[in-house]
């Protein structure tokens, strides 16, 4: 799968409160359902992670990192993705449900795994800090 060009700017817009975020909206809306769910779920995730896991302060998420992605309807599934926090990348899953629009998470389950060996890295897209 072709990496997402835009996800790091997306991710931080859609980490805001939803008050601030009301102006990306129309942005949002202007991207494809599937690319529009996935951003807005996988801000949730370093969202959640990064508040249940305290160590943790993710600062990117590859939902394809290391099987590509499923969405139906509005809901995805990243079996394969990966979590970066600091100088370390984690193995994460995760099943996100949005509302129709794509702009909403309605649930979020999720399942942080091992530490990535730097060896893996370029093969599954995942980036140095």
């Amino acid at each position: 799968m072709k990496p997402h060009l835009l996800a790091i700017p997306l991710l931080i817009a859609a980490a805001c409160p939803a008050e601030a975020r009301k102006p990306n909206d129309a942005q949002m809306l202007s991207l494809d359902p599937s690319f529009r769910i996935e951003q807005r779920c996988n801000a949730r995730g370093m969202g959640v992670v990064g508040r249940e896991h305290k160590p943790l302060h993710p600062d990117e998420l590859v939902a394809y990192a290391y099987r590509d992605t499923r969405i139906k309807g509005s809901i995805i599934n990243a079996p394969g993705a990966a979590i970066r926090s600091g100088d370390t990348w984690y193995h994460l899953s995760y099943v996100c449900e949005t509302s129709d629009d794509g702009l909403e998470i309605k649930s979020f389950q999720y399942a942080l795994g091992d530490p990535i060996p730097k060896d893996e890295w370029g093969q599954h897209y995942l980036v140095a800090p």
